[in-house]
């Protein structure tokens, strides 16, 4: 058996040197110590003292080529300072920022880029000091963004209450319904029948979903659905309502919900099919005057203001330059605005940019909130953007030197119920990536733990 008391009197004496450190008293150090420690939060500090060394010192020549070999000399040779690498620190930077995400293409890549780090001294550009300097700026880099926007392993488990469902092994007695017009959702449905050939895979389009989702409710144990958040919202309607249990095959785009459940993949759901791993998960309802009956459901989010105004630009450029430069063009149209929502026309409450409710507590995961930890929390998250000369601009601006939170005309509140009166005709709101339009009151609150959706087992 190996012996572990080195271990343990090395621990013990750790303990000890701690104790007495925290119980010496050191005027000088009080006054200095934990402020230095603050300013080395995320590298910080080195970065400054780099800067500063880089602006005082004189520039480092690079080295002589008299003992370099004519051919392994590069062609033009740079004309900057040597000291430090910026192409070891490039490639470090690079590496560890994909390791940290995956360490299988970290250990691919990693031989990549010390080879370029090395090829630096190889071909006589830098000292081996400078690929050394480069090579830790880039590592330092990789963490302090780590530290801004943690990876996937560093976020806690997602979805909660446990639910009871039946295990599907291969797919038996599920019916999964594709919506053809969703992004991926052709290819993934494919993957469904290879991974689950007991299942039935239904594909149908977009004007055919609300009757196809409820026939396919009424003979399965589980209901499937391959799409985007809009698709999965139909879905979750017609489960919560019928009492099915949902399963999610992420096939759109942005795939909200299905992120913030911990499935990536089709995998993902199949394997907690099999074993019957599922949760419960709040429904977020929106319906006109306190009472009312015609309600509209939300997984994700809702929104009033210039929200909606996006949503239609964003749907109209996708299929020719593709959504993620849609929804810049989009984003840029309603940032130059300065249309407020039309809500409250007695002017008691001042004018707003933008309503925004989630279906629970949105984490920040960077400068902007962008990921839920508890989808059953039986809260919205509310935030609002107050009206007035060039709010977008100005929550741009805030979103990227901080915190959201920190800006002026930013506000949000927690709350089970919210009621919003006196809504212009023709008001337009957004749920989920879908556009409706509204008038007068209404009212927006929770159904608690509504629906049962399968969540793969958390891997340790």
């Amino acid at each position: 058996m190996t012996d572990f008391s080195w271990h343990k009197r090395l621990g013990a004496r750790d303990r000890a040197l701690f104790h007495f450190a925290a119980t010496q008293h050191w005027p000088a150090a009080e006054a200095v110590l934990p402020r230095l420690s603050r300013a080395a939060n995320h590298g910080a500090l080195w970065f400054a003292a780099a800067t500063a060394m880089g602006a005082t010192r004189s520039p480092r020549a690079r080295p002589l080529l008299d003992a370099v070999p004519l051919v392994r000399q590069v062609k033009r040779r740079p004309i900057t300072t040597s000291f430090p690498s910026g192409h070891a620190a490039s490639a470090a930077a690079f590496v560890t920022g994909v390791a940290l995400e995956s360490r299988e293409w970290g250990a691919a890549l990693a031989p990549v880029g010390f080879s370029v780090a090395a090829s630096r001294v190889y071909t006589g550009v830098h000292y081996p000091g400078d690929v050394v300097a480069g090579a830790a700026l880039g590592v330092g880099a990789a963490l302090a963004v780590r530290g801004l926007v943690p990876t996937r392993t560093q976020l806690p488990p997602p979805g909660r209450p446990h639910a009871d469902a039946p295990a599907l092994p291969a797919g038996r007695d599920l019916v999964v319904v594709a919506n053809r017009a969703s992004g991926t959702a052709l290819a993934k449905a494919a993957l469904v029948r290879a991974e689950l050939p007991l299942a039935e895979v239904v594909e149908c389009d977009p004007d055919d979903l609300p009757a196809t989702l409820e026939k396919a409710a009424g003979r399965s144990r589980v209901l499937g659905v391959c799409g985007g958040d809009g698709t999965v919202n139909l879905a979750a309607s017609v489960a919560a309502r019928l009492g099915v249990p949902l399963a999610v095959f992420p096939g759109g785009t942005l795939n909200h919900f299905a992120l913030d459940l911990g499935i990536k993949e089709v995998q993902d759901t199949c394997r907690a099919l099999a074993s019957g791993d599922a949760v419960r998960v709040d429904l977020g309802r929106f319906r006109p005057g306190p009472d009312g009956a015609d309600a509209g459901y939300f997984l994700n989010t809702f929104s009033l203001g210039v929200y909606p105004e996006l949503v239609p630009v964003r749907e109209r450029w996708s299929p020719r330059i593709g959504s993620w430069a849609a929804g810049i063009l989009g984003s840029y149209e309603v940032l130059r605005g300065e249309r407020p929502l039309r809500a409250d026309p007695g002017g008691r409450r001042p004018a707003l940019w933008l309503l925004f409710a989630g279906n629970c507590v949105y984490q920040r995961l960077g400068p902007a909130p962008a990921r839920r930890f508890d989808l059953a929390d039986g809260l919205l998250d509310v935030r609002a953007v107050r009206g007035g000369r060039l709010p977008g601009l100005r929550l741009l601006a805030a979103a990227l030197a901080g915190p959201l939170h920190r800006s002026p005309v930013h506000t949000s509140r927690r709350m089970a119920r919210l009621r919003i009166p006196g809504l212009a005709l023709g008001t337009s709101l957004a749920y989920d990536g879908e556009v409706a339009a509204i008038s007068g009151e209404l009212t927006v609150d929770k159904l608690p733990e509504a629906l049962t959706v399968y969540r793969p087992q958390v891997r340790p």
